[in-house]
């Protein structure tokens, strides 16, 4: 492989419509890696599927320098579907003047199932953050690929654990990692063991102290658990407005939305998050509980196709992550979010972990802002919109 033309692929690379800051890049070493291990071992004209691509770092370098029949693509965030759609439109942009657009290949975006693996040679994985989501990605390769597979999965070491290779092995013959380079290591999968058992994904969970019943796809936070921060904002349900429409932006699994819904059986919800998974994950919780007539859910990108003023209520658990390092701006996106899809007087109910600096920025994105709550680890607050006529 050229390692320039690499070079010049990554050089291009943005994050938006994602988080951007000059302590996140759009690729790393992984990336580098993984396609580098490929073009030893790839031939020209294979179909390579690829899972996880975070920014289209994979996808447009397996373009460039593998040389591909096809190229499938699976990523769970939206924000990383459109990244990769407006970094395609970049690096075309970018080699148009010398003919190089001619050169570029489509790629298909795909989700996780029989049409993004069935046919694959080279499967290029950047490994996700747990095991639950690796053992679904590792279940749909033995279900849907063929035979003759080969998965490349990598990571930054500080991130992988022997669990991951405890996955891989219940899901394949072989598992080999291969030697580590610039603190990233690939993983070697071959010969998929065909499970003739269901599916078992989503996760079904019943949560005694909510008489819920709720649904996790592997790359769910907290997959069908309540996490400690949902749990505090719930006890805050009476003192919420029967709104006509209430949105659970960020819903992961849909907790707050269906028991929103059950509480103010009058209103109109809509859960949303970037997550494929999660907004599955949601619809399946709503649907479990008898709730899937009154939630509507919608996979967006921080409530883009939302209209202005269409929302009387919104409730919020912002991440505190962007990848794998601490970061206040997606909960900051978010709130501004909100701020533009309430209408005069709605109310944003956020809940958030006592030093993140969310409380200025709620005053001032949103309006007057009351902590209604607050224990050793969170705020509860309660966001007035102001009416700006």
């Amino acid at each position: 492989m050229a390692e320039n033309s690499l070079d010049d692929v990554f050089r291009v690379l943005r994050r938006r419509p994602d988080v951007e800051a000059p302590n996140l890049q759009a690729w790393d070493a992984t990336d580098r890696l993984l396609l580098d291990t490929a073009a030893g071992m790839v031939p020209s004209g294979s179909t390579v599927a690829v899972i996880g691509d975070r920014y289209g770092a994979l996808t447009l370098g397996a373009l460039e320098a593998l040389g591909p029949a096809a190229v499938r693509v699976h990523q769970d965030l939206i924000t990383g579907e459109r990244a990769l759609r407006l970094n395609a439109d970049l690096w075309v942009a970018r080699d148009g003047n010398d003919g190089g657009a001619a050169r570029v290949p489509a790629f298909e975006q795909l989700p996780l199932g029989r049409g993004l693996l069935a046919g694959a040679d080279v499967i290029l994985l950047q490994l996700p953050k747990t095991l639950a989501e690796l053992e679904e990605i590792a279940a749909a390769i033995a279900r849907h690929a063929p035979e003759r597979i080969t998965v490349l999965a990598g990571g930054r070491m500080k991130h992988m654990s022997l669990g991951m290779n405890a996955v891989l092995e219940r899901y394949f013959q072989s598992v080999q990692p291969q030697l580590a380079r610039q603190k990233s290591r690939i993983i070697l999968a071959t010969g998929p063991r065909v499970s003739p058992g269901p599916d078992r994904f989503p996760v079904i969970e019943h949560l005694a102290e909510l008489d819920l019943e709720v649904a996790a796809h592997g790359a769910v936070f907290a997959g069908p658990r309540l996490d400690i921060g949902t749990r505090y904002l719930l006890t805050f349900l009476p003192a919420m407005k029967a709104a006509r429409h209430a949105i659970d932006l960020g819903c992961g699994t849909g907790i707050l939305a269906a028991m929103y819904a059950r509480r103010s059986p009058g209103s109109s919800v809509t859960a949303t998050d970037q997550s494929a998974a999660a907004v599955a994950s949601a619809a399946a919780t709503a649907r479990l509980n008898g709730l899937d007539a009154r939630i509507t859910v919608l996979q967006d990108d921080a409530l883009s196709t939302a209209e202005t003023g269409s929302a009387d209520l919104v409730l919020l658990n912002p991440p505190f992550h962007v990848g794998a390092g601490v970061h206040a701006g997606a909960g900051l996106k978010m709130i501004e979010a909100a701020r533009r899809v309430l209408a005069p007087a709605g109310e944003l109910w956020t809940v958030f972990n006592s030093h993140l600096p969310y409380l200025p920025a709620l005053q001032r994105q949103v309006g007057p802002t009351a902590v209604e709550g607050q224990n050793p680890k969170f705020l509860v607050t309660r966001s007035i919109k102001r009416d700006v006529r």
